[in-house]
C-alpha cells in the first residue's frame, strides 16, 4: 500500500489546534504560499510563514502517528516494512530564498528523510546509514521485497542490503531538474552546475506523451517535432524530439530566468548549511566526471553535454 500525501505543502493550512502552538501574534494578510523567488519578506512575515508551515507539519506528524499506533495497535511491526521519504524539500528562507526551481537545490531541497522499517532487522532500529541513497532507489527496493526481478537497465539500487551493512554502494548521485542546474554530491562535497548558456534554447524534450505539467503541447511545438532514435531505456521504441520552448521548462512558467544564480561549490560535512562556498578546482573537476559518468550511464544525448560544457565520456550504459 503507498499513501501519497499531498501535505506539508502550499498552501500552508493547518487547523487552529495546530496554529495555535506557532502564532507569532503576525495579523497582516495571509501568508500561506510564498512566491517562488528571493526573499523580500520582512522579519515578522517571514516568522508567519515558517509558522504556518510548522503547522502543517505538525499536523502530518499527528496523522502519521496515527499509522504508527495502527501498527502497534496490531502488531504490524512482526511482519511489515514501513517506508517514509519525500519528493524534495522547500526553502523557508534559507540562502535568501523563497520555495526551489531557480537557484541550487541546497540541502533543504535536495536532502531528504529517508526512515525504513524492516522485521528482519528490528535489532538494529533507531540506526543511521552514511550510503546515499535516492528516490530512484524505491522502486527496485520494493522489488526486491516482493521477490520481483529488476530490469537490467535499472539505475537505481535496493535499499534493502544496506538495513544490515552500512556498506557505501556508489560515488556519488546527481539531481536536478530538466531546464535548470545540474547537482552531485558524494555525500561530503555537494556541486551545483549552471550552464552558460541559461535560456535552453539549444535543449529538446523527448517524449511519446506531448504535455507539459500544466498543459499540452501546442501545435509551434508539435510542428517541431521529428522521430528520435530510441535511448537506451525505451527498448527499441523511437521517440519525439520537439524543440525546447524555454518558457515550458519549470523555471520559464514561473516567469523567471536563471541569471541571479552561479556555479557554486560546498563541503556540506563542514559546512552543513552551505553558507561559504568553496574554490577548489580539483573537488570541482571530480565532481564534473561524476556528472558526466551518470549522464553517459544514463544515455543522456549529446546536447545535453554541450549544454554544460562536459565532455561525453565513453561508459557502457546501463545494463550493457
Amino acid at each position: 500500500m503507498q499513501l501519497e500525501c499531498f501535505d506539508p505543502h502550499e498552501p500552508f493550512v493547518a487547523p487552529e489546534r495546530f496554529k495555535a502552538a506557532y502564532d507569532t501574534g503576525y495579523n497582516g494578510k495571509i501568508l500561506n504560499w510564498p512566491q517562488y523567488e528571493k526573499n523580500v519578506n520582512s522579519p515578522e512575515e517571514v516568522a508567519a510563514i515558517r509558522g504556518n508551515y510548522a503547522a502543517l507539519v505538525a499536523m502530518c506528524d499527528e496523522y502519521f502517528g496515527r499509522l504508527l499506533d495502527y501498527f502497534d495497535e496490531h502488531d504490524l511491526w512482526e511482519d511489515t516494512a514501513l517506508v517514509l521519504t519525500t519528493d524534495h524539500g522547500f526553502l523557508l528562507s534559507e540562502h535568501d530564498w523563497w520555495a526551489k526551481n531557480r537557484m541550487p537545490y541546497y540541502e533543504e531541497i535536495s536532502h531528504i528523510p529517508l526512515m525504513f522499517w524492516h522485521p528482519d532487522h528490528d535489532a538494529r532500529a533507531g540506526g543511521r546509514r552514511q550510503t546515499l541513497t535516492q528516490t530512484t532507489d524505491l522502486m527496485p527496493t520494493f522489488l526486491e521485497l516482493h521477490g520481483c526481478r529488476v530490469p537490467r537497465t535499472v539505475t537505481g539500487r535496493s535499499i534493502v542490503p544496506m538495513l544490515k551493512d552500512d556498506t557505501r554502494n556508489r560515488d556519488s548521485q546527481i539531481f536536478g531538474m530538466f531546464g535548470g542546474p545540474v547537482g552531485v554530491t558524494d555525500g561530503t562535497y555537494t556541486y551545483y552546475r549552471y550552464p552558460e548558456n541559461l535560456s535552453g534554447q539549444n535543449l529538446h524534450l523527448y517524449t511519446l506523451m506531448p504535455a507539459h505539467m500544466i498543459d499540452l503541447f501546442d501545435i509551434g511545438e508539435l510542428q517541431s517535432s521529428e522521430l528520435a532514435k530510441p535511448f537506451n531505456f525505451t527498448k527499441g521504441a523511437p521517440i519525439l524530439r520537439i524543440k525546447l520552448d524555454p518558457r515550458n521548462t519549470q523555471v520559464g512558467q514561473d516567469g523567471d530566468t536563471l541569471e541571479d544564480c552561479e556555479t557554486a561549490l560546498y563541503d556540506v560535512e563542514a559546512d552543513p548549511r552551505q553558507e561559504n562556498p568553496l574554490d577548489d578546482a580539483a573537488v570541482e573537476k571530480r565532481l564534473e566526471d561524476e556528472i558526466t559518468h551518470h549522464f553517459a550511464l544514463h544515455d543522456a544525448p549529446p546536447e545535453l553535454f554541450a549544454h554544460f560544457d562536459l565532455a561525453q565520456p565513453d561508459v557502457a550504459l546501463a545494463g550493457e
